[in-house]
């Protein structure tokens, strides 16, 4: 048993030595599939544009009846009995989905927003009349099907199934085009993406600079994109009477739906996380690392209606991590107070005065679905455009 406790110590200190080649290795193996299921999503974006497009055009000329697309379905079906997906309805589908980002409606939004994006001369080329095609991650094939319109690069953010959610739901091209880019720079899935816009994010995430201390966005000018004003909080399943403690051993329960809630760019630390100052003990609710920021988070929370109290209490925190904490390489740390409800007017004049990066959002217990917002679209674009130029 003795030999078999050096061995064990062995492989572990091997395991060390080799972690970073390791490290590297999966590293290629995760690019390569992130490359392949890209890869495969754009040909299925590509393909639904082209069925779209050709049956849209059968219809519009009259040279089919509407009882053709039901036979089609049933003509795919008896051609290949494995294919699935393939009803009538979802041919329908196809052709809304490419009637809606065809028409000139779309087309006159992806090109006000990309006059304010690239240089006027190539917003005025043809072949521009889209989203810049940095924002897509697989170009489109350049052989299109004759008499189909240019299909739009920002069509490529995210997948089919995601592209029906937005189709269902969102009611603007406004809306469409920012959960088109939220969803492809989040990465979401089906479901991800389902309750995103059931809470809607859109709102939450352009209106967040309100609530934001000045020194916050000066030091982060990507912070109004990246922080919601509101988040929430059902999927907790909170009692009508609870205590701050009870809310914050709730979330650390349900920690990956709170991340997901909060943005995929949040990395759990610690809670109750214990600072020492002048030989006193202090205690900050939660902390996290913003991967995108390079930085320290901390939040607080609030079950009652913010106080201007509670705000210098947070720079208190965010004081003590940046000189006992904070490592070289990182940037100033973020304060988050999140609380139950907040008169706006108070939280405006209490963060004019704040002289660290912090921000007040509220929580809400339920799903609410309040109206979408469209302010601030073109820095969205903007600011996904100049995330996709990074990452490659």
């Amino acid at each position: 048993m003795k030999n078999n406790g050096i061995n064990d110590r062995s492989d572990n200190n091997s395991l060390a030595a080799y972690e970073s080649d390791f490290e590297a290795v999966y590293g290629i193996i995760a690019a390569h599939r992130d490359r392949v299921v890209q890869q495969v999503n754009g040909e299925t974006v590509m393909m639904v544009w082209e069925v779209g497009g050709y049956v849209s055009g059968k219809l519009k000329t009259s040279a089919w009846g509407s009882g053709v697309v039901r036979q089609l379905a049933e003509y795919i079906h008896t051609q290949d009995p494995t294919v699935r997906g393939w009803s009538y309805r979802t041919i329908y589908r196809m052709m809304k989905f490419y009637e809606s980002y065809s028409s000139s409606a779309f087309l006159d939004l992806i090109g006000k927003i990309n006059n304010q994006i690239v240089p006027l001369e190539m917003a005025q080329n043809h072949d521009c009349q889209i989203v810049p095609i940095e924002l897509s991650q697989i170009q489109p094939d350049p052989i299109v099907t004759i008499g189909l319109s240019q299909i739009p690069s920002i069509l490529f953010s995210t997948g089919w199934s995601n592209h029906q959610l937005i189709m269902n739901y969102c009611k603007t091209d406004e809306q469409r085009l920012f959960y088109m880019l939220y969803a492809g720079r989040e990465r979401l899935e089906y479901k991800e993406l389902d309750r995103a816009i059931k809470t809607d994010a859109m709102s939450a995430i352009l209106g967040s600079r309100d609530v934001q201390s000045q020194v916050m966005q000066n030091q982060y000018p990507q912070a109004p994109l990246l922080f919601k004003d509101r988040v929430s909080l059902d999927m907790l399943g909170l009692p009508l009477r609870y205590k701050e403690n009870k809310l914050r051993k709730t979330i650390i329960a349900h920690m990956k739906d709170f991340i997901l809630e909060m943005g995929k760019d949040f990395l759990f630390i610690d809670e109750e996380h214990r600072l020492m100052v002048g030989g006193k003990s202090f205690k900050a609710d939660l902390l996290f690392y913003h991967r995108l920021l390079q930085c320290m988070v901390v939040i607080e929370l609030k079950t009652t209606e913010f106080h201007p109290k509670d705000l210098g209490q947070l720079e208190f925190y965010l004081e003590a991590l940046d000189q006992e904490e904070r490592r070289s390489n990182e940037n100033p740390s973020i304060g988050i107070l999140l609380c139950k409800e907040a008169n706006m007017e108070v939280v405006r004049f209490a963060l004019n005065r704040s002289m660290s990066p912090t921000m007040v959002a509220q929580y809400k217990e339920q799903l609410q679905v309040g109206g979408v917002i469209q302010r601030s679209l073109v820095e969205f674009c903007k600011f996904v455009e100049e995330s996709n130029k990074k990452k490659k």
